[in-house]
C-alpha cells in the first residue's frame, strides 16, 4: 500500500453531479457529502478539485478522488494522466481512481500511471476496470483495489444490464490480489450485499443516493400514462 492509504470498507458514497444538474457544484456536493457521512458511508468518491476541496472540508472520510477530462479523439476521460492525479491530491483526496483499461488516452500508459501516482503522489490507486483481465494487468502495476466501475461501459466488455456486473465481482475476487470493489448500477440494498457476499471489501453507490433528479424520473416512469 501506498504510504498515505486509508483502507476503503462497506459502502462508498459517489458525490457527484454533471454540468447540467441542479445540484451541481461544491456547495451542493460537500452537502451531500454530510448527508452520506451521517447516513453511514464509510467513503466517498468525488469529481474535480473544487468538489473533492469542499468535500475534504465537509468531511473526515476518506476520499476517493478522480479528475474527468474529455478530449476529443481518446476514450479515457477518468483522470487520464498524471496531472490531473495531481491535481485530485492537491486537492484532498486520499485515493486517487482512474481507467485502467487499455483504451486511447490522452496521458501516460496505465502501468506508468499508476506507479507515478503511488511513487510521486504518496496516494494508493483505485483501477476502474471492466473486465477481469484489466483489474489483474491493473494490480500487477500496483493498482491498491480494482473497481468494476466500467463494467458494460466498454465495447468489449460484457454489455450493461438493468443491474450491477456481479460475475465480473466474481472473477475479480478469484483474480487478483488485491481488494475488490464493487461498482455500477447499484440500485438497492440487496444488491448491495450481495456483492458483499460474492467478496467485494467495499461498494459505490451513485445515482440511486446522491442523484435526486435520476431518482425522481424512475419513480415518475411508474405513474400511469406517464412516457416511458
Amino acid at each position: 500500500m501506498a504510504p498515505s492509504s486509508r483502507a476503503l470498507r462497506g459502502l462508498i458514497v459517489s458525490c457527484q453531479a454533471r454540468d447540467d444538474n441542479p445540484l451541481h457544484g461544491p456547495v451542493h456536493m460537500a452537502a451531500m457529502a454530510r448527508a452520506a457521512e451521517a447516513g453511514g458511508a464509510a467513503a466517498l468518491r468525488a469529481n474535480g478539485a473544487a468538489d473533492i476541496a469542499a468535500i475534504r472540508a465537509a468531511s473526515t472520510l476518506p476520499v476517493v478522488g478522480i479528475a474527468k477530462r474529455w478530449r476529443e479523439g481518446f476514450d479515457v476521460y477518468i483522470t487520464p494522466g498524471f496531472t490531473d492525479a495531481a491535481a485530485a491530491a492537491q486537492a484532498g483526496a486520499d485515493w486517487i481512481a482512474l481507467d485502467a483499461t487499455p483504451r486511447s488516452r490522452d496521458g501516460e500508459p496505465v502501468a506508468s500511471l499508476i506507479g507515478r501516482i503511488r511513487r510521486e503522489l504518496a496516494k494508493p490507486v483505485f483501477a476502474d476496470v471492466s473486465t477481469a483481465e484489466e483489474g489483474l494487468a491493473a494490480a500487477r502495476a500496483g493498482a491498491d483495489a480494482v473497481a468494476t466501475t466500467l463494467a458494460g461501459y466498454t465495447p468489449y466488455s460484457r454489455p450493461a444490464s438493468g443491474g450491477p456486473d456481479f460475475e465480473l465481482i466474481r472473477e475479480l475476487v478469484a483474480a487478483v490480489d488485491v481488494p475488490v470493489i464493487a461498482e455500477g448500477r447499484f440500485w438497492s440494498p440487496e444488491e448491495v450485499a450481495r456483492a458483499f457476499a460474492l467478496g467485494a471489501q467495499a461498494v459505490v453507490v451513485g445515482t440511486a443516493i446522491t442523484n435526486p433528479r435520476e431518482i425522481t424520473r424512475r419513480f415518475a416512469r411508474a405513474v400511469p400514462g406517464a412516457a416511458r
